[in-house]
């Protein structure tokens, strides 16, 4: 058996200003809002301004990504969003990501299952993140 990924769709979000917490009893926490955006690929819609990314840098040299929005597709149905990471901080792009989705009526239900794995890529500027979503599946060997 070997593992295969399969794409599914981009999240292009739209953030803001980073707002810094500062350090706490658990490491350095920023706040990055997120603004909007588009949703490309085999879904489409839009990122909904209202979601944020909460993370946290460790005092042991990790960071801890912790992201939460919604998207509404173009058949209207909301999806929210909750996209996690933990790597090494300053470590180049792209990140591995665990993207979970909770679905609507109305909303494509597969996003419910399976392994999906994130891609997340800062853009020139850090005004913006792409998301490449993916699903992992078992394939036999031929």
């Amino acid at each position: 058996m070997t593992l295969t990924g399969t794409y599914l769709f981009t999240i292009d979000a739209h953030l803001g200003p980073v707002v810094d917490v500062g350090v706490t009893p658990t490491g350095h926490r920023r706040v990055v809002p997120v603004l909007g955006g588009v949703v490309t690929g085999g879904l489409d819609g839009t990122v909904l301004p209202g979601g944020a990314d909460w993370n946290l840098e460790r005092p042991d040299g990790s960071c801890e990504l912790w992201a939460r929005y919604e998207l509404r597709l173009g058949t209207r149905a909301v999806v929210s969003v909750t996209n996690t990471a933990v790597h090494e901080a300053g470590a180049p792009a792209p990140i591995l990501t665990t993207p979970r989705f909770d679905v609507g009526a109305g909303g494509p239900v597969e996003l419910r299952t399976g392994v999906l794995v994130g891609l997340l890529t800062l853009q020139p500027g850090g005004r913006r993140v792409l998301v490449e979503v993916h699903r992992v599946e078992v394939a036999a060997r031929a």
